[in-house]
This record gives C-alpha cells, structure tokens and sequence, in this order.
C-alpha cells in the first residue's frame, strides 16, 4: 500500500471529523449567497418587522437582517436569488432599494471609537473610586508607614491607568505640539502629568499628601466630556466609500451572443454588457442596442426619465426602466463618472478638517496663559523657599484649577443638550462642528427634486376627462411603472375609476403603452409617439382611436414644510438659492411659487459643487440642502449641509445633519437653536475664566492644594453643564 493510500490513523475521532467539518462548512457557504442591499426609507422598528418579513417570505431566503442605523439589510440566501429580485419585493411594500457591494464598504463598520472611549472611562471610573477608597483612609488618619503604603498602592492603581485610559489626550496634545500649535489636551496633559509628579514626589518622601485621586478625577472628567461629545452624533462614515458601493457588484457581459454574469472588476472596455428594465448601469458606455428610458434623477436630480436609444450615451449609477439594452462599455472602475463623483466628495470632504472649533480657538489663547502662569508660580515659590516640594505642589493646583477640565465641556455640553433639542424636532447632529458652522450660516441653497419637492408627480388636471377616457387611460398605465403611469394610477384609482377592458397590451420601451378598445388602437405615453406637441409642463398624452391627443399635465408635489421653511430662512435674512439639475422650465415654475429669486437649472454634480465653493470664495458661508447622489460633491462643499432621511446613504453620508422626517420646517429652527447654542458655549467660557480669576490668586498664593483645585474644578464643569442644559427648553 502506498502512503497516498494508507489512511491516517488518529487517536482522537474528532480530529479526523474536523477537516470533513470544515470542507462541509465551506461547501454551504458556497452554497449561500450575501447580499447588502441600502433601505433609505427605514426609519422605525415597523420599518424593520416589514423589510425583515417581506425578505423572509421570499423564497431561497435564509435570514435577512436590518441595520436601522446604517439604512442597510444583509440577507443570506441560496445562490439563485438576486438582488434584483430582493428589491422588486421591498418596492411592492413600500420600500426603496438599492443593492450594494459588500466587498467595497469597510469591514469595520463598527463605532470602534466609542467603545475606545467608554472602554477607558470605564477604567478610570474605576480606578477613581479605589483611590478614593484609599485616600479616605489617608484623611481619616492614617500615619507615618499606613499612609505611605496606601500612596503607593494609590500609585500602582493611577499610574498604569492614566497611561492607558489618558492615551486620547497624550496623543492628541503630542500631535499639537508636533506640529507647533496648541490645543485643549495640551494643559490637560500637563495638568495630569504635573498631578502625578508631585504625587510621586511626595510619596517618595513620605508626604502627608498625595494627589493620585485628583489625577484620576480630572481624566475621568474629561473622558466623560469626550464620550458625551462622541454620542451627540452618528458616527459618520465615508461619502465616497457609499458612492462606490452603489457602483453595481455584478453585470452580464454578452461574448458572441451568450450572456454570462462576471463581477464589473472584470469588465474592460469595449465590453458589451446587457442592463435588465429596472437595472442600474455598471460602467459609462453608449447604446448598441435597445430602446428604454433612464431615470437619471439621483445623479443629475431630472424630474423625468430620459428616452433612451442606439447611439446614447449613459453612465455608471444611471436605473434602466422600461426596456433591455445593450451598452457598449466606454469607461470603467476608477474612470467611470460615479467613481469620479466619489473622488469630488473625497476633496471636499478633506476641506471641512479645515475648520477650527471654538473650543481649539479658546485653546490657543487660554494654554498660553496657563503655562506661563504655572511656571511663574513654580518659579517664583521656589526663589521665595527654595522648597521644590511647595514649588511644584503650587505649580500642580494652578494648573489644575486653571479648569481645562471645564473648558473641554464647555461645547460637548452645549452640543448634547442642543442636539438632544434638535433630535426631538426631529433633526439629528452628526458633525462635531456642525453647530458652530450652522450659526455662521449666511446663504442657503436648495436642491429641487426629492428636497424641496416630494420627487415623485401628482397629475393636476384629473377633472378635465371624461370618465370613458379615465377608464382607458388607467387601463394602460397600470400596466407600466413609468412614474407619470403611476400617478395617473393614483390619482384614478383614489376618484374611483375602474378600468376599461383593453385588449392586446404592450408596453413600448421608451415611448408608452398601447393597446386596443374593440378596433380602435389607443396609446398613452410620449406626444411625439401619440401625434402631439409637448408643452412646457411635464406631461404625458392619451390618443383614443383617430381622436385628438389629451394631455395628462402633472406637477411635482412640495415637500412638507417646504414654503415655511423658505419664507422663515428668508425673514431670517439669509440668501435662499434653487440650484437643480432638473429643466430650466421646471425649476423656474418652482422657483416662482416659492418666491426664491435665484435659481440655476440643469446644473450638474461638478457645477453644484463649484458654484458652492464660488459662493465660499467669495465669503458666503453656504448650508446646502439636498439629497441625491448629485448632491454629495456640493454637499460635502458647502459649510454646512443637511439632507432628509429619504435621501441616498451617500447623500446622508456626505452631510453634517439628518432630516428624520418628511417635513423641512425644523430647518430654521436648527439655524435658531444653533445661533443660541453658541452664545451658551460663549457663556461657559466666560463661566470658566470668571472662575479662574477668582481661583487662579488663590493656588498662586498657596492656600489651594491640588486636591482642592480638583474639587473646585468639579464644580466649574457642574456649572458648565447646567448652564448647557437652559438650551433643551
């Protein structure tokens, strides 16, 4: 017998078990498939029990699993179910969807940086309480070698915890000071080290006191000022990581008249690729085949689809809606316009770093002074004693009572309390300094489609047919999914018209539908395909026989709020701008009812952005509304953005708030409540300094150890927070 053949013998059972356990593991998962699809329009647990069931009930699904934070369903399901299918079932009941790729977005979309931090507070707060344990025992009289050995145990608790739960100060007051500036964390890290040096110092000799709970005390403080600042907003993801997984995962490559389906990394130029109705467009390319229509209103915010035929030019992210085609790939991965798009959002993201905070702007006057102050009283206590004991113990109080401790809650406070208001009105904070930038807000520009408006049309002029012609026109548009067929199904159905019975329907890619009432052909759809000449409103015509055609006419609805919002932003004395992408007929009729007297049409994504960032060049300080892929560049430029919760995950992503509902009313309030919130940071700075005037003479003068600097500097940060909390009425 050769070794290939001779068996392997083990000695445990389970051993031999696991490789066979493992190939079946491996062969399941195979044998599974994982989709990431984005659900934009969940926003409650009802939303998730109906986008969890309608998946479930599908069948070949597994499991499906809704993450309402990041808008995202992950389903496992067997390989035959596509994402085309998971999304044509959350659409019949009510839900958008896209379909994402999972290989794209970040494996570690975890809030990593929150559990950091409540990790480290955690630790502190506990190490703070055995310290404190210790240092009762101290007061309470112990002596000589007692209190000596509770100091060192004291020190052996503090030392290795201020290392690690102090870590976010040390590191972010060294990249301070290694780029020659000042911040925040640099007197709290010269506060902490300070404390424990003198308290190393004094129980190396045996001192009656020793500060290690003080040490403690002020960087669980401050944990818990950071932790709090953290939690006031989502933590918010990567604009241009979105874009790119909405760039479609697979697509079918036709090679000699034989589809197959290949992931878009393999896709080349020249490449001929086919795009199902209700598909979205992997790579740039031209049609070589087919006639449809596009829906191209997430990239350029067109109200209407576009009509599609041999010879067009289309690009990656674009929805294919009525008919098959074939494209002809001219573009793809990085040099695709969506990709392109993801890379303006990346930029303008980066200029947003740019900002200074108020509280980096106190910093660079208040960490001077303090310095300077700490080692004049280091210096001058020990010309007068020539005690470096009494020099440094000086030193340590006035760095401590200098209260950095009130200063770093100073906006974290007013920023929660703020937030907390605005979350109720039903907006929410995701920037740290979006507060601060809204205050400053001096011009405000709205999208069109899906913003200002509802996105979707509503006919207008219902009344104006007779119900023979109703019952035809509803007939055939029920049997297409073009959105002007879906509102004239709406607006009948809800007059309770029922539908005629028209024989031999067919729907005709990029042109309508048509059909037959007894021998007469009637058609529903374009004018030029049904004789008529197009007006300048959004329309769609009905021909009955040899009878003239009859105009559906369809407006697009506002969205709630939206007059409100406007009139109030521009009592307020803000410039209020309209820039779409729609057609200049379009955006001008809304422009004109709502009274907003700049406007700008057919704007595309590259135009937004830099005409925002004109705006900024000329000292305008712009908060962008909007909501679609087309949005993010202008909305990650401006100096502040909001987007409603209906918007696209990258539309959401890129901004600096969150509309969780469908009205825009709260807007002008968000601008109120963040001009208050900075006169309340104002006043804690100005709480702060009034404290530290009346207790700075008295650490200088040595009558504040650094124990009761600690308990003063509790009470100034009590303080801080309770004026911070006047801002929740």
């Amino acid at each position: 017998m050769t070794a290939a053949m001779r068996p392997n013998i083990s000695a445990c059972p389970a051993c031999d078990a696991a490789p066979a356990a493992e190939a079946l593991a491996e062969r399941a998962e195979q044998q599974e498939a994982r989709i990431a699809l984005s659900v934009p329009s969940v926003h409650c647990a009802a939303c998730i029990s109906t986008v969890e069931g309608a998946l479930a009930a599908h069948p070949g699904v597994h499991s499906a699993r809704v993450n309402l934070t990041l808008k995202r369903a992950s389903v496992e399901a067997d390989p035959e179910v596509t994402a085309e299918d998971l999304t044509s079932v959350l659409e019949q009941v009510g839900y958008e969807a896209h379909e994402l790729d999972a290989g794209t977005l970040s494996a570690t979309q975890a809030d990593k940086a929150g559990r950091d931090l409540l990790m480290r507070l955690a630790v502190a707060g506990f190490a703070t309480m055995n310290v404190m344990l210790l240092s009762v025992s101290v007061w309470s009289g112990a002596e000589a070698a007692t209190r000596d050995m509770f100091h060192w145990i004291s020190a052996a608790i503090a030392l290795p915890t201020i290392a690690f739960s102090g870590k976010p100060f040390f590191v972010h007051a060294w990249s301070a000071l290694k780029h020659k500036r000042l911040n925040m964390d640099v007197p709290i890290v010269l506060a902490i080290v300070l404390a424990v040096v003198t308290s190393l110092w004094e129980t190396t000799l045996s001192g009656e006191h020793a500060y290690f709970d003080a040490a403690l005390t002020l960087v669980f403080f401050l944990l818990a000022g950071r932790y709090l600042d953290h939690r006031t907003r989502a933590v918010a993801r990567s604009a241009a990581e979105e874009l790119a997984a909405l760039e479609v995962p697979r697509a079918v490559r036709v090679i000699d008249g034989k589809d197959e389906t290949v992931a878009v990394k393999e896709l080349a130029v020249g490449d001929w690729i086919k795009v199902k109705p209700g598909g979205r467009m992997p790579v740039d390319g031209e049609i070589v085949e087919g006639r449809s229509e596009l829906d191209r209103s997430l990239l350029t915010g067109e109200t209407l689809p576009v009509f599609a035929e041999p010879g067009q030019i289309v690009s990656a992210g674009e929805v294919n809606l009525t008919g098959p085609l074939v494209i002809r790939a001219t573009a793809v991965g990085e040099q695709t316009s969506l990709h392109r798009m993801a890379d303006l959002v990346a930029v303008a993201e980066s200029g947003r770093s740019n900002y200074t905070s108020l509280a980096d702007k106190a910093a660079k006057l208040y960490a001077p002074g303090v310095h300077i102050l700490s080692a004049l009283s280091f210096l001058g206590w020990y010309l007068f004693t020539f005690d470096m004991r009494t020099a440094l113990n000086i030193a340590a109080a006035v760095l401590i009572i200098t209260c950095p401790c009130a200063l770093g809650l100073a906006v974290p406070a007013v920023t929660t309390a703020a937030s907390g208001r605005l979350f109720r009105k039903g907006m929410l904070i995701k920037h740290s300094t979006a507060l601060e930038r809204l205050a400053q807000v001096d011009t405000v520009v709205f999208d069109k489609t899906g913003t200002l408006t509802a996105g979707a049309p509503e006919l207008t002029n219902l009344d104006r047919f007779d119900k023979d012609d109703l019952a035809i026109a509803l007939a055939l548009s029920m049997a297409s999914a073009h959105p002007l067929s879906l509102a004239i199904t709406k607006a009948a159905q809800a007059a309770g018209v029922r539908p005629a019975l028209v024989s031999e329907l067919e729907e005709v890619p990029g042109y309508g539908t048509q059909g037959k009432v007894g021998d007469r052909l009637v058609r529903l759809g374009r004018p030029t395909w049904v004789g008529a000449t197009a007006g300048n409103q959004t329309s769609a015509f009905l021909r009955v026989g040899d009878n003239a055609p009859m105009a559906f006419l369809f407006e697009d609805a506002l969205r709630d709020g939206a007059e409100e919002a406007v009139r109030a932003l521009q009592a307020a004395g803000k410039d209020v701008i309209l820039m779409s992408g729609d057609t200049t007929g379009a955006v001008e009729s809304l422009a004109t009812r709502l009274g907003i007297a700049k406007w700008v049409a057919e704007a595309l994504p590259e135009d937004k952005a830099k005409r925002v960032q004109t705006l900024a060049q000329d000292g305008r300080f712009v908060l962008m509304v909007g909501d679609g892929l087309n949005d993010t560049a202008a909305l990650a430029s401006a100096h502040v953005s909001i987007s409603p919760a209906s918007a696209l995950d990258a539309a959401r992503v890129a901004s600096d708030i969150v509309l969780l509902g469908s009205d825009l009313s709260p807007i002008p309030e968000a601008v109120d409540v963040s001009k208050s919130a900075i006169k309340r940071i104002r006043e804690n700075f100005r709480i702060a300094t009034v404290y530290n005037i009346v207790a700075v003479p008295l650490a200088v003068a040595g009558l504040a150890t650094p124990l009761i600097a600690a308990l003063a500097m509790s009470t100034s940060s009590i303080t801080v927070s309770l004026n911070a909390l006047r801002l929740r009425g």
